[in-house]
């Protein structure tokens, strides 16, 4: 009688996710095939054909895959521990996976349009490691999700007296409406909203539909054009033009795609923890715990110093699936000044120096082993097209005066610095970056020598943390002399066995 009771009173705290939970699992199935699904039902093969035998296919597909949704809404159960989250689910391979909310990492409330129209939302929650979420809820009710990224918030500190500190929402930055316009300007987003567009009208249409039409529109503009009689100069004119509206119109889209992105962007810290919210139509709300971060890269492009700014990124332990880049605490500064992004280092990091105040350079005279690369790609370049041009295809190497000028102006930004509490690496000339982290937060150390730094006496020393997955430049140290490399590799090791891992 008394497992009874305990079976039933456990399965009376298990709850439900929503009752649309099931539709919303099914969008996610179709996300990768739904645009092809519905061509095919609407126009046939793609030779403009309609198949009776590929809609009847189509149909029962979707049957499948609306029963498998429904199935999976009824056997998924969760519970709200003390200590954590249990997760049942499955019908024939069942499995029960238990989360402690002090092992999560990253929590993240995605809402699209459609979960706005519902009024639900999708929790994840991300621990170390994986490259799957150790739990993701399609979908609970908005009220819900907050409530249990609360819950995570405050029974997920990594100290007691954490979690007796304050709870108001403390804002550290905001992204107005003209520094979203710089972001657009700034960004080639342009480039994704064309691309999505062209692969969005090539799967919409039948192919000899789409083939037709520019076929159709390139003789109108030929023939137009020839009724001109346009010299060199006209057609140079026009041209230009050409380009000069194509980059306007990429810079408006860039815009528009930053705006739709980061409206209402605000970046608030609330018990340690910072979280940012972001979007117009999908509102994306991430958080990880300030001690969660494992390394920072601060980023300067061209753009980004003709109008003073910077963007400021993190990494955590928590390993990205593909497509999933967005969804991840990532982004933690958009866009801002200098003194902005210094200023929030400064906070996240008490009693750190930063900017460096010291920085080791590397040895400019090592310049010529960034080209050695470009050297072997364009010979080889000229000699593939010796035999179609002869002499004239010696005209590629004439890219060598600008990668050797690239190369010395990398080489003199080249530097690292090391202190008590951080490791800091810049580099990148074009595009300028700082790679940061606490040395409490490094998990490896690798001394490597190949022949060519062996014959230079110089040695590469990479430093590894939970982090290092990101697509941002490693904290590698190049071209260092054998002798430093090998002091500070003695160094940092000594620091690493006395300290302990902080995650």
């Amino acid at each position: 009688m008394s497992s009874t009771s305990e079976a039933s009173s456990a399965s009376a705290n298990d709850q439900r996710l929503h009752p649309w939970s099931w539709l919303f699992v099914l969008l996610q199935q179709l996300k990768q095939f739904l645009l092809p699904l519905i061509v095919l039902v609407v126009f046939g093969g793609r030779d403009g054909e309609r198949d009776y035998y590929d809609n009847i296919a189509t149909a029962v597909v979707m049957a499948i895959l609306v029963g498998i949704s429904v199935m999976r809404y009824l056997t998924y159960r969760y519970r709200i521990g003390s200590e954590g989250l249990s997760i049942r689910s499955g019908l024939f391979n069942r499995s029960r996976r238990e989360i402690p909310f002090a092992r999560i990492h990253n929590v993240v409330v995605h809402q699209s349009l459609l979960h706005r129209l519902f009024g639900v939302a999708e929790l994840r929650l991300e621990s170390a490691g994986g490259t799957k979420p150790e739990a993701q809820m399609r979908v609970l009710r908005l009220d819900q999700a907050l409530a249990l990224e609360q819950l995570v918030r405050h029974r997920g500190q990594a100290t007691p007296e954490h979690a007796t500190e304050a709870s108001d929402s403390n804002t550290l930055l905001t992204l107005p409406l003209g520094e979203i316009v710089r972001l657009g300007l700034i960004s080639n987003r342009g480039m994704i909203v064309m691309a999505a567009t062209a692969g969005a009208a090539y799967q919409m249409f039948p192919q000899k539909m789409v083939a037709n039409a520019l076929e159709d529109y390139g003789r109108q503009v030929l023939g137009y054009t020839s009724h001109l009689h346009m010299g060199w100069l006209s057609w140079a004119i026009t041209a230009a033009s050409l380009l000069l509206w194509a980059i306007a119109l990429l810079r408006v889209l860039s815009i528009v795609l930053a705006v739709v992105q980061y409206h209402g962007f605000r970046l608030s810290e609330t018990d340690r923890r910072l979280t940012v919210e972001r979007g117009l139509l999908t509102r994306m709300r991430t958080s990880a715990a300030r001690r969660r971060i494992q390394s920072w890269t601060l980023r300067e492009g061209v753009l980004h110093r003709a109008f003073k700014r910077r963007s400021l990124r993190i990494d955590t332990a928590v390993a990205e699936s593909h497509g999933e880049q967005d969804k991840s605490i990532r982004e933690l500064v958009p866009l801002a000044t200098p003194d902005t992004c210094d200023a929030l280092v400064q906070h996240v990091l008490p009693g750190v120096q930063w900017p460096p105040s010291q920085w080791h350079a590397v040895p400019s005279r090592h310049w010529w082993r960034l080209c050695l690369w470009p050297v072997f790609w364009l010979a080889g370049l000229a000699a593939a097209l010796w035999p179609w041009l002869g002499a004239p295809s010696l005209l590629v190497l004439l890219w060598l005066p600008w990668s050797a000028f690239k190369a010395h102006r990398q080489v003199r930004r080249m530097g690292w610095s090391v202190d008590a509490r951080l490791v800091t690496v810049r580099g990148g000339w074009w595009t300028r970056w700082w790679r940061f982290a606490e040395v409490d937060k490094l998990q490896a150390l690798r001394l490597s020598r190949s022949p060519l730094d062996r014959w230079c006496d110089t040695a590469t020393l990479l430093l590894d943390t939970a982090g290092a997955f990101g697509d941002g430049p490693r904290m590698t140290l190049r071209f260092v002399p054998t002798a430093q490399a090998r002091a500070l590799h003695e160094q940092l090791t000594r620091t690493l066995a006395r300290r302990q891992l902080r995650w």
